[in-house]
């Protein structure tokens, strides 16, 4: 009797640990090519991208999460042609829509290399993966390929490449300067009307109007030595925005009292 006791005890546990094991799903990530707008409206209460919490093994990570759609966790394969890159860890995940049904999101990665971005959605009650990666040849691609970076409230910069705004989560391909190479500078400030975003290069702020696509080069006479809040006051005391004809925002020298023409402005 014990034994036959013991048996249905061992079924019942067993039972309870396949109940409570989750269902997970890989998916290959797309590519984006274009400007797209990822703000689906949930047609159920379900219908949203949860964020739980995740062990993970790197004991050095603070926090890490998956992304679960229904009962099912999301997981990406990070390459292509491989199935083993399946991964469903993630050490940055932000909501950028107020709907909750698209994430941005960075893999858990403890190789040293920065790791991929990508945006999760929902799509006709269906999860879609697309892949904030483009090809680049920068020397100094290393140093600024920073990942995710937040600007202020109204969205996110990924490695130089791409604007994600918040809210209405439309990803916005950021042009370059030389179309082989992501940006070789570091963001460093938005216009006021926060359509223009500017990275201090090597000896120039090179500056992209995200929405058009239109950009200016603004050379430096003086290389800036300072750093952090340092760095800003030294920009916000030289330099000043100004506006195209066309209303386009631009950081020109304070001193400089010659008229912008937008044919100094790339497309």
């Amino acid at each position: 009797m014990k034994s036959i006791f013991y048996a249905l005890l061992a079924s019942v546990v067993f039972t309870a640990c396949q109940g409570n094991k989750e269902n997970a799903a890989t998916y290959t990530p797309r590519v984006l090519t274009a400007t797209e707008k990822f703000n689906y409206n949930p047609e159920t209460r379900g219908d949203t991208l949860a964020l739980i919490s995740a062990v993970g093994d790197n004991k050095e990570a603070t926090e890490l999460f998956n992304v679960k759609y229904m009962d099912t966790v999301i997981q990406i394969q990070t390459n292509p042609d491989d199935k083993a890159s399946a991964n469903g860890k993630f050490s940055s995940a932000e909501y950028v829509n107020t709907q909750r049904t698209t994430l941005l999101v960075q893999i858990a990665d403890n190789s040293g290399l920065q790791a991929p971005v990508y945006l999760i959605s929902i799509k006709d009650k269906k999860p879609e993966v697309i892949s904030l990666y483009r090809a680049s040849k920068g020397a100094e691609d290393k140093k600024y390929t920073k990942g995710i970076t937040k600007v202020g409230r109204d969205g996110y910069v990924v490695n130089n490449d791409f604007f994600v705004t918040n809210v209405n989560a439309k990803v916005f391909l950021i042009k370059r300067q030389n179309e082989d190479e992501r940006i070789q500078g570091d963001f460093m400030l938005k216009s006021p009307d926060k359509q223009t975003l500017a990275f201090l290069c090597a000896k120039s702020f090179f500056q992209v109007h995200y929405p058009t696509g239109k950009t200016y080069n603004q050379p430096l006479k003086t290389i800036p030595t300072a750093t952090g809040n340092e760095l800003f006051t030294w920009v916000t005391e030289n330099f000043k925005w100004d506006r195209t004809k066309d209303g386009i925002s631009f950081l020109i020298p304070n001193d400089s009292d010659r008229i912008v023409d937008l044919k100094e402005f790339k497309k």
